[in-house]
């Protein structure tokens, strides 16, 4: 597995893969890595071709009050489950190398960035796009594997990619979850045992919200009853909603792919999770 810290590492480790085989497939990280993160390294084993990663705590998606320092970090921990996993490449960029000095552009989605997580945390779409850009741009990558746990961010990187005709192609992998629901995040760790034993009833009430509306309930009505449900275990629900699987867009009543979005806290932990509908 090789490991590069600079550009010039970069090019040259992606050159050499490129000569060996002619496709590469990457799987952008945060680090803190689970299995979720491992179950894209597999998807783009499963295509052929190079995989490679990268891991960098992107400082320009974390928001006022959010505690960039206390993102979880396990460098060693990281290269060790992606060497075992078959990853081929990683990509280790400092904040000084993804943001040099003089560095001002910014990419602004529109569109699936508005609402939710848009409006929960101002900016953070604008770094998440601006990041993955310089990624693909330094990668060269002609594949890229997110999870649909974070089906807002995945529709904005989608957007971006469609709207600035980047020559990368995105694959959705559907979310890894634990055995009783619960979909694996890097956030798990936070949670208390006794919130651990909680967490699954998101996933279970998006689960049932689905099942509740393919069968003809009103959406209002149903999502108010499922925010309910949250709240009565300990949730406090920040949304609960019906949107377009593309648009992001909440609809009144299902047509075409759709999908119920949550985001929740508990105790001190701010859940995801999404369901197709």
């Amino acid at each position: 597995m090789l490991i590069a810290r600079s550009l010039a590492e970069l090019d040259s480790a992606v050159s050499e893969l490129r000569r060996e085989d002619g496709t590469l497939a990457l799987v952008p990280t945060m680090g803190a890595l689970h299995e979720g993160h491992l179950a894209l390294i597999e998807a783009g084993r499963r295509r052929g071709g190079t995989v490679a990663a990268s891991i960098f705590v992107n400082p320009t998606q974390f928001g006022v009050g959010e505690d960039l320092a206390r993102y979880p970090r396990d460098e060693a921990g990281d290269l060790a489950k992606l060497e075992a996993a078959g990853c081929d490449l990683v990509w280790l960029p400092s904040v000084e190398v993804m943001y040099p000095p003089g560095d001002v552009t910014r990419i602004e989605v529109g569109g699936p960035s508005q609402g939710f997580e848009g409006t929960a945390r101002p900016g953070h779409f604008a770094g998440v796009a601006t990041v993955v850009a310089k990624l693909f741009g330094q990668t060269r990558a002609d594949l890229a594997l997110f999870g649909a746990k974070d089906w807002q961010q995945v529709q904005v990187i989608k957007r971006m990619v469609a709207d600035l005709c980047l020559p990368v192609a995105i694959e959705v992998v559907p979310t890894l979850r634990a055995p009783d629901g619960l979909a694996l995040s890097s956030r798990n760790r936070f949670l208390s045992e006794a919130e651990r034993a909680v967490a699954p009833v998101l996933y279970q009430t998006l689960e049932r919200l689905a099942g509740e509306l393919r069968g003809g309930a009103e959406v209002r009505a149903a999502i108010g009853a499922a925010s309910v449900r949250l709240r009565a275990v300990g949730f406090r629900p920040d949304y609960v909603a019906l949107v377009d699987a593309e648009s992001l867009q909440p609809i009144e009543r299902l047509g075409g792919e759709n999908r119920v979005l949550a985001a929740a806290r508990l105790g001190g932990v701010r859940l995801l999770d999404s369901v197709g509908v």
